[in-house]
C-alpha cells in the first residue's frame, strides 16, 4: 500500500498516529503483536429471519462485522445480527483492525446458507369498488415476495391488466379476478386464489368521478412522463378517454386509456400533473396534481491502482423529484478494495461490501447542472478528523487537507465513528452521460475497518477536482445512472 505521495507531512502524521500516539491508529507497529479471529457455530439462517454470527479476537478487543454478498443478506457491523434478504449462499467477513498494541487481524470469513421454505401461497387484498366502464385496481401479495399474474374468469364482465392488476368493468354483473404466482428456481407454484368484485351500475348516469391512485414517473427522457390511474368511478357510463393537464399550466395530452405518455417542449421538471376521465356525457373532475417521481439506480467506480483488479465501486439507487428539482433515499453499498482476493465475478469479487443507508447531503452546482448528493454509513457526517485542518469533517477538500485521517484522532480507532460515504453526482437530465467536469467531482471515504491504512481512511478524489488523488491513489472512473 501506498501513502499520497503529494502529501509526505500527511503521511508523516498517519506513521505518528500509529507510532508516537497512544491508541491512536490501527495499524501495524514494530511493538504491534500478532492476534487472530476464531468463529462460532455457524447459526441457522432463513429466508425473512435474522441469526446471530460471532467471532472472537484473541486480543479481546470488538469485532467488526460486514456482508460481502449484501444482496442476499445483510449484517450489523457491531453485534454480528445478520438479516436475510433472499435466497443464496451468504458471506459474512469478520474484522479486527488492531490498535497501538495489536496488529490487525487476518479477516475471517463465515459462509451461511439461507434456507428457503419452497411454498408460496397467495391472498388478495380488500376488494376494490368498480362501477360500469370504470377502472379498479386488484392487489394481491405472494409470500415469497414475487410478483404475482393477473387474468379475468369473466371476460364478458371485465378485462384485467396482467402486470398490474388494473380491471376495466364492461358489463354488470360479477368480475371474478384470478391471481397466479408460477414459481422460480427457489419456490414452487403457488395455489391460485380469485377475487370476486361486484360491477354496479351508478345510481344516475353522469361524467366519471376524479381519478384516484393517480401517479406519474418519467418516460424515456426528461421531456416525457407516463400518468397511470388506479381506479375512477365511471359515472355509469364506460370512460371513453383521459385528459391531463400539467400544474403550472401550459402542457396537455389525451389518450383514450391509461396510462397517458405526456410530451414536454423540452423538460418536464418543474411541473406536476393532473388527469380526468371523460364518457359520453362529458369530462368529469380533474385529479389531485402529482409530483413527478421516478426511481434510478446508479453505479459509480473509482479506479484502485493498488489493489487491482478490484476497485471501490458504490451500487446504489434513488429517487428523484423532477417537480422539485429534489433527490431522497440515496442508499446503496461500498465495496473495500483493500479486502478479497479476487474471487468471483468482477465488479464485486469477494470484497466487504460496507452499508451506505443515510442520505445527509444534497446540493445543487448551477455551474455543473445538476445536484451532488451523498450517502453515509452512519447516521452523521463525521468522517475525518479536524483536529489539524479544520474544515467540516467530511467533505472531499477537508479529507485532502487532514490526510485522510479518521474522526475522533488522536482517541483510539476503536472508539470512533467509523464512517464512510459515497459523493454522487445527478445531472439535471439524469438520462445522459456525466461530462468530464463532472465526473472528477465524485468523491467516496471508507473510515471502516477494511478501509483503513494505520490513522488513514481510503479516499477517492480527482486532481481535475480536488487537486489531488486518493490515499492510494484512487480516483473517479465512471458513472452510471439508469431509470428502474
Amino acid at each position: 500500500m501506498r501513502a499520497h505521495n503529494i502529501y509526505p507531512f500527511l503521511a508523516a502524521l498517519a506513521v505518528f498516529s500509529m507510532t508516537a500516539c497512544g491508541g491512536g491508529g490501527d495499524g501495524p507497529r514494530v511493538s504491534a503483536s500478532a492476534q487472530s479471529l476464531s468463529l462460532g457455530p455457524a447459526p441457522v439462517l432463513t429466508l425473512g429471519a435474522t441469526a446471530s454470527v460471532s467471532a472472537t479476537a484473541s486480543s479481546g478487543l470488538p469485532v467488526s462485522y460486514g456482508s460481502s454478498t449484501p444482496a442476499v443478506c445483510s449484517v450489523d457491523s457491531a453485534s454480528g445480527r445478520v438479516t436475510a434478504l433472499t435466497a443464496g449462499s451468504c458471506s459474512i467477513v469478520a474484522s479486527q483492525a488492531g490498535n497501538a498494541s495489536w496488529a490487525p487481524a487476518a479477516q475471517v470469513t463465515q459462509t451461511l446458507v439461507v434456507l428457503v421454505d419452497a411454498r408460496q401461497t397467495l391472498a388478495f387484498g380488500a376488494a376494490p369498488t368498480l362501477t360500469l366502464g370504470g377502472l379498479a385496481t386488484a392487489r394481491a401479495s405472494a409470500t415469497s415476495g414475487l410478483a404475482p399474474t393477473y387474468s379475468s374468469l369473466s371476460p364478458g364482465v371485465c378485462s384485467v391488466d396482467a402486470a398490474s392488476g388494473q380491471v376495466s368493468a364492461q358489463s354488470l354483473g360479477d368480475c371474478v379476478v384470478a391471481a397466479d404466482q408460477a414459481g422460480n428456481a427457489t419456490y414452487d407454484a403457488a395455489a391460485r386464489v380469485t377475487q370476486t368484485i361486484a360491477v354496479a351500475p351508478a345510481p344516475l348516469p353522469s361524467v366519471p368521478a376524479a381519478p384516484t391512485g393517480v401517479a406519474a414517473r418519467l418516460g424515456a427522457d426528461v421531456a416525457t412522463v407516463v400518468v397511470s390511474i388506479g381506479a375512477v368511478d365511471s359515472g355509469g357510463s364506460a370512460v371513453s378517454g383521459y385528459s391531463v393537464s400539467s400544474v403550472p399550466a401550459g402542457i396537455t395530452a389525451t389518450a383514450a386509456s391509461a396510462p397517458v405518455t405526456v410530451s414536454c417542449p423540452s423538460s418536464c421538471a418543474g411541473f406536476a400533473f393532473a388527469v380526468a376521465a371523460r364518457n359520453a356525457l362529458g369530462s368529469g373532475a380533474a385529479s389531485a396534481a402529482v409530483d413527478v417521481i421516478t426511481v434510478f439506480d446508479v453505479l459509480t467506480t473509482f479506479r484502485e491502482p493498488d489493489t487491482q483488479p478490484r476497485d471501490t465501486v458504490f451500487t446504489g439507487s434513488f429517487t428523484l423529484n423532477s417537480t422539485t428539482g429534489q433527490i431522497s433515499q440515496l442508499t446503496g453499498t461500498l465495496t473495500e478494495s483493500m479486502t478479497g482476493n479476487a474471487v468471483g465475478s468482477a465488479p464485486y469479487y469477494d470484497m466487504t461490501q460496507v452499508r451506505l443507508a443515510n442520505q445527509l447531503h444534497s446540493q445543487r452546482d448551477a455551474v455543473l447542472g445538476g445536484r451532488f448528493v451523498a450517502t453515509f454509513a452512519r447516521n452523521t457526517t463525521a468522517t475525518f478528523s479536524t483536529s489539524v485542518a479544520g474544515g467540516d469533517g467530511w467533505s472531499p477538500r477537508s479529507g485532502i487537507a487532514s490526510g485522510g485521517i479518521y474522526e475522533g484522532f488522536p482517541g483510539a480507532y476503536a472508539s470512533s465513528t467509523q464512517n464512510a460515504y459515497a459523493l454522487i453526482f445527478v445531472p439535471d437530465d439524469p438520462f445522459t452521460a456525466l461530462t468530464p467536469a463532472q465526473l472528477a467531482m465524485l468523491a467516496y471515504a471508507d473510515c471502516a475497518p477494511g478501509g483503513m491504512m494505520g490513522a488513514a481512511c481510503m479516499t477517492g478524489t480527482s486532481i481535475a477536482g480536488y487537486g489531488a488523488v486518493g490515499t492510494m491513489g484512487g480516483f473517479p472512473f465512471s458513472q452510471r445512472i439508469t431509470r428502474r
